[in-house]
C-alpha cells in the first residue's frame, strides 16, 4: 500500500498519525521528540506513568534503545519479529524519559503489518500506544478512531487488523523472562524458543513496565460480564457472545470455541455494544483447558473490562 506523503510529513512535524498493525491501530509519534510524545499523552488522555512501546522496522534500530541484547532476546527476534511480541529491554540513557515512565527499561517491538513497517520505514521508530481514548477498547478498524477523535486524528486506514488483541510483552531485562501481558503469543511457545521457565506477573503494578498492567482498559459504556445462571437470552437489552452454546437470536453471536475469531472481533463487539444501545454485554465463561494461545489473552482483556 503507498503510504500518502502527509502522513510521513505529519510524523517529521511532530504530529500524531493512527496506522494499523496486525494486533490493534497504533497512535504513532516519533520516539525521539519528547513534544510530539506529550501529544500522544493528551490526545489519549493516558496517565504519565504508564510507559509506551517503540515500534521499529529494522533489525539494527534495537541498538538504539536497548543497552543489551542478550542471547535469549536474540533467539526471541529471530522466532517472532516480526509480530506481536514486545520486548522489554534494558534502556540506554538517551532514551527519552517519557517513553518509558522513568524507568530503567524500554519496550520495543517490529509489527508484522506491511503498512506499519512501510510507514516507520519512512519516518523513524515510532511510540504507538492503542489509538483510543485511554480506558477504552482498542481499536481494530479505522472507523473506531474516526469514533473517538472525529478528524481531529490523521488516520491510515489498513482494514480490519488481524490479530484483534495487544501483543504479547515480555519483560527479558531481569534473570528470569516474565510475561507482563498476555497475547497471542503464549507461554508453552515462549518457553518452548527459550527452554526456561517464563513467569507471568498477573499483579497490577504501582509502577508498571508495561502498558495494560496498571489501569482499567477495554471497556465499552455497556457493562460486560460473564454468562451466569441468572441471566435470560430473551433479555434484548444485552448482547450474547457465546462460546459453546449455540442459539441462534438476534442478540446472540455464537463463536463455537473459535477463540481467534473472538480474540479479533471482541473490541468491536464493545463498540457495536454501545452503538446498537445494550446495556450489557455478557459472554459465556470458558477458560484455559481449551487448545488456543489467545485464551490467556482473551481472559486477561475481558477481565479487565469486566464491570461486575
Amino acid at each position: 500500500m503507498h503510504i500518502a506523503s502527509k502522513y510521513i510529513q505529519a510524523i517529521k512535524n511532530g504530529e500524531v498519525v493512527a496506522f494499523p498493525t496486525e494486533t490493534v491501530y497504533g497512535l504513532g509519534a516519533d520516539a525521539w521528540n519528547s513534544e510530539a510524545i506529550a501529544k500522544v499523552f493528551a490526545t489519549k488522555g493516558r496517565p504519565s506513568d504508564n510507559p509506551l512501546i517503540v515500534h521499529i522496522s529494522d533489525f539494527d534500530q534495537v541498538n538504539d534503545f536497548a543497552s543489551e541484547i542478550t542471547e535469549a532476546a536474540q533467539l526471541l527476534i529471530e522466532e517472532f519479529w516480526p509480530g506481536p511480541l514486545t520486548l522489554v529491554f534494558k534502556k540506554k540513557s538517551e532514551v527519552l524519559d517519557i517513553v518509558t515512565s522513568g524507568l530503567t527499561t524500554v519496550a520495543i517491538r517490529m509489527p508484522s503489518n506491511e503498512i506499519a513497517l512501510g510507514f516507520i520505514s519512512k519516518t523513524c521508530p515510532l511510540v504507538a500506544p492503542s489509538a483510543n481514548k485511554s480506558g477504552a477498547p482498542s481499536p481494530t478498524k479505522a472507523s473506531h478512531i474516526k469514533a473517538d477523535f472525529g478528524s481531529s486524528v490523521l488516520v491510515i486506514d489498513g482494514g480490519s487488523t488481524q490479530v484483534g488483541l495487544e501483543s504479547t510483552v515480555l519483560d527479558i531485562s531481569g534473570d528470569q523472562p516474565m510475561i507482563l501481558r498476555p497475547g497471542v503469543i503464549g507461554k508453552d511457545q515462549l518457553e518452548k524458543v527459550l527452554n526456561q521457565r517464563v513467569l507471568i506477573d498477573d499483579k497490577s503494578s504501582e509502577k508498571p513496565k508495561s502498558p495494560g498492567q496498571k489501569y482499567s482498559h477495554y471497556k465499552p459504556k455497556a457493562d460486560v460480564k460473564w454468562l451466569g445462571s441468572e441471566d435470560e437470552f430473551e433479555d434484548t437489552s444485552s448482547l450474547f457472545l457465546l462460546l459453546n452454546t449455540e442459539i441462534k437470536q438476534q442478540n446472540i453471536i455464537n463463536y463455537s470455541q473459535d477463540f481467534e475469531k473472538l480474540a479479533r472481533e471482541l473490541y468491536d463487539r464493545f463498540r457495536q455494544a454501545d452503538i446498537d444501545g445494550y446495556q450489557k454485554v455478557i459472554i459465556e465463561p470458558f477458560d484455559e483447558r481449551y487448545s488456543s494461545s489467545v485464551i490467556p489473552a482473551l481472559l486477561n482483556r475481558i477481565k479487565k473490562a469486566t464491570s461486575i
